[in-house]
This record gives C-alpha cells, sequence and structure tokens, in this order.
C-alpha cells in the first residue's frame, strides 16, 4: 500500500458535502472508484480527465482497502 499516497485524499466540508476527495477537487473517491469499476483503465480515466494523476487513482484505490479492513485514515482538511 502507498500510504504516502493518502495525502492525496481530502475531506473538506465545502467541498462535495464533506466527501473523501481527490487534492481538494471535486472529484469524490467514489467516483474514481466507480469509473474503474464500470471497466476503465487508468490510461482511460486520464486521458478522458487529465487533471486528474495516476497517483490521485492509486490513492482512491488505497483509501477504500483501508476503509474495507477497517481503518479510518485521518486525512487532510
Amino acid at each position: 500500500m502507498h500510504m504516502e499516497s493518502l495525502s492525496r485524499i481530502t475531506i473538506d466540508t465545502t467541498i462535495c458535502h464533506g466527501k473523501p476527495c481527490v487534492r481538494g477537487m471535486r472529484w469524490p473517491v467514489e467516483v474514481v472508484l466507480d469509473l474503474l469499476g464500470s471497466g476503465m483503465s487508468v490510461a482511460e480515466i486520464l486521458t478522458d480527465h487529465p487533471e486528474l494523476e495516476r497517483a490521485d487513482i492509486i490513492a482512491c484505490v488505497d483509501y477504500a482497502k483501508l476503509l474495507m479492513s477497517g481503518h479510518e485514515p485521518a486525512l487532510a482538511a
């Protein structure tokens, strides 16, 4: 797991109703995971959404893995 990648996930109550997002942008983690779950590759996501970086997608997966394992990571605001 790329623990340093979690610094890319932020929570701000003024952005997307306080949902975990990528780098303070209006990109909720759940949306990135939905794109992956729909069958899009990382390359396809990055082509369609150039504001995202590969490390952002990895951070979303790492965050989801932590939550599924029962851990609530401390995130930057």
